[in-house]
């Protein structure tokens, strides 16, 4: 039988009230979402409609300018982004180099290894519990995406107004997007957690590049490479071995049910879409932390809008003031998803995409083992095969994108003329 029919009975547990279930939740917030964007569409609509660039004034005039309008015709577009402090690697020494990547190795590895363990924590294990007494679960996962924007906002902040930025461009509205997204991506996440196990959660996020790949061939009309399809298939195989392993026993965490892989499937959407927006936002003028601050920006006051209206935001914070461990855990998660995404701009400033992907590939790795012997999740001989099978497709993967790049690179330079004096 597989695991999601004998689940069944084990998502039955997490449903208190029909208020409680996800769906129910998750529409809520949507609709929290709505009542701050949809009036913003409409006032943008009518700043653009009757040219208020060209006829407004006032001491507003600047604000409005740079939310709706932004500096396009200053800044334009970016043609070329100046390439970043990676080219000091011929400059400067292999030993410090070698400091360098052992640093930011580090840093990720501790920064989302703990964020990882603190996730599950959260969502899956209860607080304030005695011998008398069983102690009581935290439910609102969109509490915890506005703890992390908050400070994620906080530290994009300092962190531009401490180093020179370049003069932004975009219209700020533009972030809204993909903070929507984002966080709805995020709270996807914590939420799944209730669901599926993290193990789970952690192969379904490595095998976000099938449904990356299906959508880039169906809307953009890519094309692939063959060992692009070779470990796609590879990663469904791995995959399909771990969740048609996996034992359901009696602890709900680590059962998978249907609406978890409903819920990682909005996961994957939402987030293929903001890494999408993002990518065609950075035609603009920007650096990866103004792109972090505008984001975040937004994202705070979308959560902080929904938990308000919904009443959920004093119950959060009457749920810390009653478990002190849970605001510890709460504020030590905000801080490590925020230091991990600067890790993640200065890993990929000073060593390349590859290497972080070769970095993060291993934390999911470590996450997934650790996680198993932390909370007990039960690993069969042929899911422990389906999840090396993932993570050597994702190292192929790696491995054979290098190739190609020093090939093509090859290649431009044999053609380029050489000038003779």
């Amino acid at each position: 039988m597989l695991p999601l029919a004998q689940a069944a009975e084990g998502e039955t547990l997490l449903l208190g009230t029909w208020t409680d279930f996800w769906l129910f939740r998750f529409l809520l917030n949507v609709l929290g979402y709505a009542t701050i964007a949809v009036p913003g569409f409409l006032l943008i609509k009518y700043l653009k409609r009757i040219n208020y660039l060209e006829t407004g004034r006032g001491i507003c005039f600047p604000l409005v300018k740079s939310c709706v309008f932004g500096n396009e015709a200053k800044s334009g577009l970016l043609e070329e982004v100046p390439a970043p402090s990676r080219n000091e690697a011929t400059e400067s020494s292999s030993a410090r180099q070698a400091f360098k990547l052992l640093f930011c190795a580090a840093g990720l590895q501790v920064s989302y290894l703990t964020w990882g363990v603190l996730q599950e924590r959260v969502m899956t294990r209860t607080y304030g519990a005695t011998s008398t007494e069983e102690g009581e679960r935290f439910k609102d996962s969109q509490f915890l995406v506005f703890m992390n924007r908050i400070l994620a906002l906080t530290v994009a902040g300092i962190y531009c107004s401490l180093i020179k930025q370049p003069r932004h461009g975009a219209p700020m509205y533009k972030y809204s997007f993909a903070s929507l997204s984002n966080i709805l991506s995020s709270w996807c996440q914590y939420e799944a957690l209730k669901y599926i196990s993290f193990p789970t959660q952690v192969l379904a996020k490595a095998s976000k590049v099938i449904p990356v790949m299906l959508m880039g061939k169906l809307v953009s009309h890519k094309s692939y490479e063959y060992w692009e399809y070779f470990t796609a298939v590879l990663i469904s195989v791995g995959v399909s071995m771990f969740l048609l392993s996996s034992n359901a026993n009696k602890h709900p965490s680590t059962v998978t049910t249907f609406s978890g892989v409903i819920i990682l499937g909005g996961y994957i959407i939402f987030d293929s879409f903001t890494s999408n927006w993002q990518d065609n936002l950075f035609k603009y003028k920007m650096s990866s932390v103004q792109m972090m601050f505008g984001v975040n920006l937004f994202s705070c006051l979308f959560t902080v809008g929904s938990l308000l209206e919904q009443g959920a935001f004093f119950d959060s914070l009457a749920f810390m003031s009653r478990h002190s461990e849970f605001t510890f855990h709460a504020v030590l998660l905000s801080v490590c998803s925020a230091c991990g995404q600067l890790f993640i701009f200065y890993t990929i400033g000073q060593f390349g995409a590859a290497v972080f992907t070769i970095i993060m590939t291993l934390r999911q790795a470590i996450a997934i083992l650790l996680s198993c012997f932390l909370y007990g999740h039960a690993v069969t001989m042929v899911g422990g095969l389906g999840v090396a099978v993932v993570f050597l497709a994702l190292f192929l993967r790696v491995y054979a994108r290098s190739r190609m790049k020093k090939r093509s690179k090859k290649a431009v330079q044999s053609s380029s003329p050489v000038l003779k004096v």
